[in-house]
This record gives structure tokens, C-alpha cells and sequence, in this order.
């Protein structure tokens, strides 16, 4: 009896509690046993845990510990994956804590670290395999640029040997240039859709068919002049930069991604110096067809290097969430809305204007520079190819070197007011040149002008948007150089009959004077960084 009235004391308590609003006395574990007589089994559940949790503050639910529980930040315990006989109950916690523990770095059960994921930063295996991602990535570069600058050596050479006159390897130059341009954006966009490794498969095998078909046409028995220009088709899709520029993008962090896309100007200048040194010496040695064919060998090196090597995709989970949206079928790579509408973007617009407008009188005018020293600097082929390796030792050197100590102490948007200043500069010294001497003084200037117009622009570009679009919008300004070698060769050469030398430095001083006042007169803007 007296068991009976303690307890039917102890349940009206509860009950006038309940009644004044104050709730049952509750345990402090969240698993404990429930007030009532029935308890869990009476399908009441268990009782809310001690305290409250506070507004704004979601409590954490607290699992058991035991072998097939994992850890996570800030001490919370995850119950074991299904299979591992943890109890329906209790697997259903996993998501929403795991939801509740923002930047907490898990372990899943194969024991691999699983960084959060976040916009902008690199899945946990790209993350794994960062650095030799990106080492293998300026060695696939400097191959490619290799092969392409060998390509060029023996351009010239093949043309006359199979008869065409200059007027029809201006129309091949041209032909090059145009593919280019419009595939840029295009392969960007794919690059972002099937990511790198796809991107760098696709680049090496156009890239292949184009010194098959380049071979093909240093055969007496084939139809040369029909080969050489079908070789330039697969061209649209031989965009191995704008790849190697998204991947060092997307496993850079916003700091270090200047100094990461410069190291790419050393693969130019060594792929610059080598190819040019090669495809010389294998043409005069084995023959015209032997750079194409030693080109074709590196190019399906490549592509086995890429396809085995290269992670299938080096952006975030934030940045794939974004690519694959559930709401609808992922877009084509041809959606001319969905590139168009990156240059919309807060701050894109403007900086596209500036690296376009910008470089353009210098790019006219090193498109014109074989001719200008021949006839101008009255220089011999020799002379030319040295003046031009000094102009390639200095890229490298201020891509590889100097960028990077700059953009560690000074702002974007200062080093990107700084080049257009020299360009300025520049421009007015080339107005008032006269022989090669003088052009040897400005050309620092110039390369230095040039180089951080590109990397500071591809750098500030690719923060102005999201992960997902990196490809497509460093495919839009690998598209600048093709227009550049596209109108350079009529635009300049009217320029040079009609005004001679001294118009490329009036323009170039006069282009980048407005530019200037435009970047000083606007506001600074802060692109977004992912």
C-alpha cells in the first residue's frame, strides 16, 4: 500500500506540473527511460533532454559511443553506417547532425579524411592529390606548348614545299585562329561539365589528329594542300590552357592563385624556347614530317598522362552541387545564353573590357613583329629568333618570378592599374623609337605589361564567378588571343602602310590612356571570392 501511494503521488505531481505548464520531471540523458508507467514501449518515446536548447542553438543529439561509431569536430559522435548494428533509431541522427556541425571535418568509415565541402575549395580527394594534380599539370602544359611552337617552326617550310603563295597562308594562320576562338568558350563550358580529366582527354586527342593529319600531308603521295587545311580543324578543341588554367584554378586558393597561374607563363616560355630549338633541328636532321610525328607520340603520351592521372574532377562539392542541379536537365555546352550570362556577373564585364582593350594595340603589334623586323630593324632571321628568345627568357622570368612576389604585397586591382600605367608608358616610348636598341629598352616593360594585364585578369575572373563556371570563363579569355591573331594581321597591316611603326605606340598610348581614367574614375570593386 504504501508503494501504491508513492507512487500515485508522484504521478499527480507530474500531472498538476503539466497543467501549470511546467512539464514532467525529465532525466538529463536523452536515452533515458520515459516518466510514464509505460515507458518507451508504450509508445510514448523518450523524454526531451535537460536543458532546453536555447532559440537559435540547435542541440546536438548525444549517441552512445561504441566501435562502429565515427567522430566528428567539436566531439560529436555519428552513429555506425547501416550493416554495423546500430539500432534504425538511432542512424537517422546521422544527417541532421552532421547538418547541425558546420566546418567539421569527418571520417568515414574507410578512414579517409572528408573535409567539408565549400565553394571554391577542392573535394577531399582532389584535395588529397593536390600537389602532384598541379605539377602534373604544368608538365602536361609545357609538353603541349612544346609540340604546338614545333608545329609552328615547320608551318612556313611545309607551305612553300607544298606551293602556296603568302596570301594563302595568311588564309591557314587565319583559319587557326578562327577555330580557336570559337571553341574557347565552348571547351570551357565542357571542361565544367565533365571536368578536367575529360577536358585534358579531349584537348590531347584533337591535338592528335591534328599532327596525324599535319604528317599526313608532308607524304608526296597524298593530297598535301587538302591535309594542311584539314589539319587545322581539330583546332576548335585544342585548348590545353584554359584546362590547366581551371585546374590550378580550382585547387588554388584566392591568395595564392596569381602566383599559381603565373608559373604557367615558364611552361609557355620553356615550350617557346624548346619547340622552336627542336623543330628546327629534327626538320634539318630526319626531315620535315619528323616534328609532326614526334608531336603526334607526346600528344598520345598526354592523353594516356591525363586519362590516368588527372582526377575526374578538381571542383568543390559546393561547385558540383551547382553543375548537376536536380531542378532540371543539365545545359548544353553549346547554351550561347549560359556562357553569355557570366559577363553579367557583378565586376566580370568590366575587367573582360579592360584585359580585351587593353592589350590589344601591343598583341597588333607582335603580330606584325616579323615584319616590322625585316623591314624596320632590317634584322636577318637569326637576329629575329634571338631578339625573340629574349623576349621569351623574360616572360618566363616575370610570370614565374615576379608576379607572384607582387601579388603577395599588393591588391588585384593595383597590380591591374599598374600594368595598364606601364602600358601607357610604353606606348609613348614605342611612338619615339628608332631601331632595335630601342625596342630592347621597352621590351621589359612591354612583357611585364602584358603578363600581368593576362594573369591578373584570369585571376580576378575567375573569383567574380562561381565554381562551376571557372571553365567557361577562362575559355572566354583564352578566346581574346585568337581575335587578336585573327584581326592583327589586316588591322595592323593597314596601320603599318598607311602610319609606319610609330601608330602602334600613338594607339597603344592612347587606348590605355582612357582605360586608366576609367579604372581610376570607377570605383574599386571586390570581386567575389569563392
Amino acid at each position: 500500500m504504501s508503494a501504491q501511494r508513492a507512487w500515485r503521488g508522484r504521478s499527480q505531481g507530474a500531472g498538476a506540473g503539466l497543467r501549470r505548464g511546467r512539464g514532467p520531471s525529465v532525466s538529463r540523458r536523452a536515452d533515458a527511460p520515459s516518466v510514464t508507467p509505460g515507458g518507451p514501449s508504450a509508445g510514448r518515446g523518450p523524454a526531451p533532454a535537460w536543458p532546453p536548447p536555447r532559440p537559435g542553438r540547435p542541440r546536438l543529439p548525444r549517441l552512445p559511443s561504441g566501435r562502429g561509431a565515427r567522430r566528428c569536430g567539436f566531439g560529436v559522435r555519428f552513429p555506425p553506417v547501416q550493416g554495423s548494428g546500430a539500432a534504425p533509431d538511432q542512424q537517422d541522427f546521422g544527417p541532421t547532425a552532421c547538418s547541425q556541425a558546420p566546418a567539421a571535418s569527418c571520417v568515414d568509415p574507410s578512414g579517409s579524411p572528408a573535409p567539408p565541402a565549400s565553394a571554391g575549395m577542392p573535394s577531399s580527394r582532389g584535395a588529397l592529390r593536390r600537389p602532384w594534380v598541379v605539377l602534373l599539370t604544368y608538365v602536361l602544359t609545357a609538353l603541349e606548348f612544346t609540340c604546338l611552337f614545333m608545329q609552328f617552326s615547320i608551318m612556313p617550310y611545309l607551305s612553300r614545299k607544298l606551293g602556296l603563295d603568302p596570301v594563302a597562308f595568311g588564309y591557314l594562320q587565319t583559319t587557326f585562329g578562327v577555330l580557336q576562338l570559337l571553341g574557347g568558350p565552348v571547351f570551357g563550358r565542357f571542361a565544367d561539365q565533365r571536368g578536367a580529366r575529360a577536358a585534358f582527354l579531349l584537348s590531347f586527342l584533337a591535338a592528335s589528329l591534328l599532327y596525324a593529319l599535319l604528317a599526313a600531308s608532308c607524304s608526296p603521295a597524298l593530297p598535301g594542300v587538302a591535309l594542311l587545311f584539314a589539319s587545322r580543324l581539330p583546332a576548335v578543341l585544342m585548348h590545353t590552357m584554359p584546362a590547366a588554367q581551371m585546374v590550378i584554378a580550382d585547387l588554388s586558393t584566392p591568395e595564392e592563385r596569381p602566383e599559381a597561374l603565373g608559373r604557367l607563363g615558364l611552361c609557355f616560355g620553356i615550350g617557346v624556347i624548346l619547340g622552336s630549338l627542336l623543330g628546327g633541328t629534327l626538320s634539318e636532321s630526319y626531315g620535315i614530317q619528323c616534328p609532326a610525328i614526334v608531336s603526334l607520340v607526346v600528344n598520345l603520351l598526354g592523353a594516356v598522362l591525363s586519362f590516368t592521372c588527372i582526377p575526374a574532377s578538381t571542383k568543390g562539392a559546393g561547385a558540383s552541387a551547382q553543375a548537376s542541379r536536380p531542378d532540371g536537365p543539365m545545359a548544353s555546352v553549346f547554351d550561347l545564353k549560359a556562357i553569355s550570362r557570366l559577363l553579367l556577373l557583378p565586376g566580370v564585364l568590366r575587367v573582360f573590357l579592360v584585359k580585351v582593350v587593353s592589350g590589344l594595340p601591343s598583341g597588333i603589334f607582335m603580330v606584325m613583329f616579323s615584319v616590322i623586323s625585316m623591314d624596320f630593324f632590317r634584322l636577318e632571321a637569326a637576329q629575329a629568333g634571338y631578339l625573340m628568345s629574349f623576349f621569351g627568357v623574360l616572360q618566363m622570368l616575370v610570370q614565374g618570378l615576379v608576379i607572384g612576389r607582387l601579388s603577395r604585397r599588393f591588391s588585384e586591382e593595383a597590380l591591374l592599374r599598374a600594368s595598364v600605367l606601364v602600358f601607357v608608358l610604353v606606348g609613348l616610348a614605342m611612338a619615339l623609337m628608332s631601331n632595335v636598341f630601342h625596342f630592347c629598352l621597352l621590351t621589359p616593360g612591354l612583357v611585364f605589361s602584358l603578363c600581368t594585364l593576362n594573369v591578373v585578369t584570369d585571376s580576378m575572373l575567375t573569383k567574380a564567378v562561381p565554381p562551376s563556371d571557372t571553365g567557361t570563363m577562362l575559355g572566354l579569355c583564352a578566346s581574346v588571343p585568337p581575335l587578336t591573331r585573327t584581326l592583327g594581321p589586316t588591322l595592323g597591316g593597314l596601320l603599318y602602310r598607311s602610319f609606319g611603326v610609330s601608330v602602334f605606340g600613338h594607339v597603344q598610348f592612347a587606348i590605355n590612356v582612357l582605360v586608366l581614367l576609367a579604372l581610376w574614375g570607377a570605383p574599386a570593386h571586390k570581386d567575389k571570392v569563392q
